[in-house]
């Protein structure tokens, strides 16, 4: 009777030490835990403009018949931009950006008569510095390609100089000059963006983007004639400034996040020991689609 006791109690101690067993290899591993470390980014752009003027405005204009403008155009620039952003999640992203929009050419005339066929031939130069204040919504990822669109508000500088008119009062007619001075003008600007990233490392991004961007008005100093004639205070208005600009940017994060992975389950006295935590990367990006 004695040996049967024993042995049950052997029994029931090795059951208990099963059970005890089974419930550590099998109960579910704590869930892995995610820590944020920030996803800021510096961001630098170059770029070619193609900007444009919807009309030209003077207060000598409605006095004069017959007004055709013809031929308003600007040459091509190049633009330099630099701004810090961040990525909030997978699909949003934010970033304020300044940005020098260099020197380009304008060239535009127009013709009027009164019984007598004149003209006016006008040239001058156009630069801006732009801030804008810029939203993005990444679009889905494919083979490390993603596209994007997005939004931005700000200001614009806009500097017009070395502004020249020079027409004809006559037929055959005499030549007349007139010039003003440079002058600048802060405007409300907005921009709409389209373009594809291209994830070249995990902290570097390779971004081809286009944008369209709304500058405001531009305008001269006062025009004054050869001869030193001002009679009236009339600089010369560049309504409603606009371009359509193809830009390449590179994007460098900072402390982008890290999740931590549990180690090996380890079990002492039937239950998990905490494991050190190990800061390991996400896995590499895959290919969708």
């Amino acid at each position: 009777m004695r040996y049967l006791r024993v042995l049950a109690v052997a029994g029931a101690t090795a059951f208990s030490a099963t059970a005890s067993f089974a419930a550590d290899i099998f109960a579910p591993p704590p869930p892995p835990v995610k820590e944020s470390f920030g996803n800021w980014y510096l961001r630098g752009d170059i770029g070619m403009t193609n900007q444009s003027v919807d009309r030209l405005n003077n207060v000598l204009f409605p006095g004069t018949p017959n007004l055709v403008f013809h031929d308003l155009n600007f040459e091509s620039g190049m633009l330099f931009g630099v701004g810090v952003g961040y990525q909030f999640n997978g699909w949003l992203r934010a970033d304020i950006t300044g940005e020098y929009r260099g020197e380009t050419g304008f060239h535009g005339f127009d013709t009027w008569t009164d019984g007598v066929a004149r003209f006016n031939n006008y040239t001058a130069k156009k630069s801006e510095w732009l801030v804008l204040a810029n939203a993005y919504v990444d679009l889905g990822t494919w083979w490390r390609i993603t596209p994007f669109i997005g939004a931005g508000v700000g200001m614009a500088n806009v500097t017009i100089h070395s502004f020249r008119d020079a027409g004809t009062t006559g037929n055959p007619g005499f030549p007349t000059m007139a010039y003003a001075n440079a002058a600048s003008k802060w405007n409300f600007a907005w921009a709409v963006h389209a373009g594809l990233a291209y994830q070249a490392t995990r902290n570097l991004t390779i971004e081809l983007a286009y944008r369209y961007l709304s500058l405001g008005d531009g305008q001269t100093g006062d025009i004054i004639a050869f001869d030193g004639t001002n009679n009236i205070n009339n600089p010369m208005h560049f309504r409603d400034l606009t371009s359509h600009d193809v830009k390449l940017g590179v994007r460098w994060a900072f402390g982008p996040d890290y999740e931590v992975v549990p180690a090996p389950l380890v079990t002492k006295g039937g239950g998990y020991v905490e494991p050190p935590s190990i800061y390991a990367p996400p896995p590499p990006i895959s290919p969708r689609g």
